[in-house]
């Protein structure tokens, strides 16, 4: 086990499954100042930058830790860790686990098939053509359409439960995030959008993606949907709303400030 000099936070993973500790305000990533498990030997410990001012660091391992809820620790679904971490923990396993991703996706050079060397906390370098590689962020849009007093909620096939959400897709070579928004629109519904205004960004770590948050104005068409992608979609009015996304999504936080005329 790596012996280490000072306290850090370790955001150690099994595929999408964060190692967490039960204490007595709740549940929180470990901290020690050392690895909380045996590190597997062809694992790197990556550093992550700084959580509640320590130094964070992430390592994957290749068995699950056992436990449950009503164990000191288990393993936590990333998404599910947003219902019971602090803020701050969450949002920096995001980081953690985009890391760790990239690790396990860039070990051999695309061009050569060389082992890669890792030069820099995000950057890579085939030692045999002297590409460099970095950790590959996958941009999305989303984007709430506003009907007079009601906006589009569809449900995608892709979706991880029962909820209705906004319309999504990601960016195409050679497009703007504008041009990404109106195609995905009519492409998905059958709709043309107008008025569009930027809202905001967060990081998507599922595997490794940044969501791209826009609201816009309903212009003209009738729903047509694209069955491969969408299984329904209506406008509802702020009074009979389905069930919609969680709080951890920029599609909520989207929807909220629908909600309180906010956009």
């Amino acid at each position: 086990m790596e012996k280490e000099t000072e306290t850090c936070g370790w955001f150690v993973f099994y595929n999408n499954q964060l190692l967490i500790e039960k204490k007595e305000d709740g549940y929180h990533i470990p901290y020690a100042s050392y690895p909380p498990t045996h590190v597997p030997a062809n694992s790197k410990i990556h550093p992550i930058g700084k959580i509640n001012g320590l130094q964070a660091k992430a390592y994957a391992i290749y068995t699950p830790e056992p436990g449950d809820e009503h164990s000191p620790r288990m393993m936590k679904d990333l998404r599910g860790s947003f219902d019971v971490l602090p803020f701050e923990e969450y949002y920096r396993a995001g980081k953690a686990s985009q890391i760790l991703t990239w690790d396990k996706n860039s070990r051999y050079c695309p061009m050569c098939g060389a082992p890669t060397v890792q030069v820099s906390p995000i950057a890579k370098r085939c030692p045999e053509c002297r590409q460099e590689f970095y950790p590959r962020i996958s941009p999305a849009i989303i984007v709430l359409i506003q009907k007079e007093d009601s906006i589009l909620l569809v449900h995608a096939r892709n979706f991880r439960g029962t909820f209705k959400g906004l319309v999504a897709g990601f960016l195409e070579p050679g497009e703007t995030l504008e041009e990404c928004v109106h195609r995905e629109v009519m492409e998905e519904t059958g709709l043309k959008i107008k008025n569009l205004k930027y809202f905001g960004s967060q990081p998507w770590p599922y595997p490794s993606g940044i969501m791209i948050g826009f609201s816009a104005e309903y212009e003209s068409g009738n729903i047509k949907l694209q069955d491969e992608e969408l299984s329904t979609g209506e406008f509802f009015d702020r009074y009979h709303l389905p069930e919609i996304p969680k709080k951890l999504s920029i599609a909520r936080k989207l929807i909220d400030a629908w909600l309180d005329n906010k956009l």
